[in-house]
């Protein structure tokens, strides 16, 4: 996935908007974290996000990610 769709970015602003969680799926693993930011460094996307149950800090960039899907 080099790219998220109009969906998947409306879905992914709704959850840091609200707090959700979401799965990413990057490089056959799956995380399941709180977003807090979508962001724009160096020319490539990242989302700033927390674990929900350590609370520490994980960066995902899009470009690297293999799925994204909101918890529900």
């Amino acid at each position: 996935m080099t790219q998220l769709d109009h969906k998947q970015y409306d879905a992914l602003e709704r959850a840091i908007a609200e707090g959700q969680r979401i799965v990413i799926r990057r490089r056959g693993t799956e995380f399941v974290v709180v977003p807090h930011r979508l962001r724009v460094i160096g020319g490539r996307e990242r989302i700033e996000s927390v674990h929900p149950t350590t609370g520490d800090d994980i960066v995902f960039y899009v470009d690297d990610l293999d799925a994204i899907e909101v918890i529900r």
